[in-house]
């Protein structure tokens, strides 16, 4: 068994198993769900609910891959990276789409924030499956540089577009905007949890169970939020 696993005991284990397979549920459905709605936006926000779908899909794919792997007594961490290396930007992409951003804009960001990501990601993992709390910290530190230059860009995008938008559509950006501040959080803290105590099965269960519920929310529930964005600029009449 999985020396992860054996931290945990037999109820932390279901919570743990049970929080994977509601994760694969969520994903999959979500990703249904987003494809019927492609037709209830505008042409020009359609990609923005394309990526939604994309990323849901993948990370049901993923979690289906960890909850399978969990049964079987292995927690394979690498399952997690591959999807978040691939959904982040997509999110990222998704968002700037359904903000509205100028095309020639959007691009600029892109090329800074897409590639961002992606170092984040790449940064994170080797401290992920470190066995020294000095390397963890050493890599948790450089992934954090580009994790808040991408929070205080994005953040800024966000208010920038809730300001010139109608009150639906501001609305919907300040929700997006608290979600998106909240469920990133989680992320770098969840992952200092084998810093504090690597022999703790309680803080494993944590850990795990909040990534998945971050991953929930920073994807399905982010995605249905930026249809609600795309369904408010879709029915305004005013340029936003």
């Amino acid at each position: 068994m999985d020396s992860t696993i054996a931290l945990l005991s037999e109820d932390q284990y279901d919570l743990v198993y049970n929080a994977l397979s509601f994760g694969t549920a969520v994903m999959l459905g979500a990703f249904v769900y987003f494809l019927t709605q492609m037709s209830a936006v505008n042409k020009e926000y359609r990609p923005a609910v394309a990526a939604s779908a994309v990323v849901v899909g993948i990370a049901g794919y993923h979690y289906f891959r960890i909850w399978d792997a969990f049964g079987a007594g292995s927690m394979n961490e690498g399952y997690r990276y591959a999807d978040w290396l691939i959904t982040v930007p997509l999110l990222v992409i998704e968002l700037l789409i359904v903000l509205g951003v100028a095309s020639d804009q959007r691009k600029q960001l892109m090329k800074t924030l897409v590639p961002a990501t992606v170092l984040m990601i790449g940064l994170g993992y080797p401290g992920e499956v470190a066995d020294s709390n000095s390397t963890k910290w050493i890599f948790w530190v450089l992934a954090m540089i580009p994790f808040v230059y991408i929070l205080y860009t994005l953040y800024g995008q966000l208010q920038a577009a809730a300001a010139r938008g109608t009150p639906a559509v501001s609305a919907a950006i300040k929700n997006a905007t608290m979600v998106l501040l909240i469920t990133w959080l989680v992320y770098p803290i969840a992952y200092l949890f084998p810093v504090f105590d690597d022999t703790s099965g309680t803080l494993e269960t944590l850990r795990q169970v909040g990534y998945t519920v971050a991953d929930i929310t920073s994807k399905g529930l982010y995605g249905l939020m930026v249809l609600g964005i795309a369904k408010a600029r879709s029915g305004s009449s005013s340029p936003v």
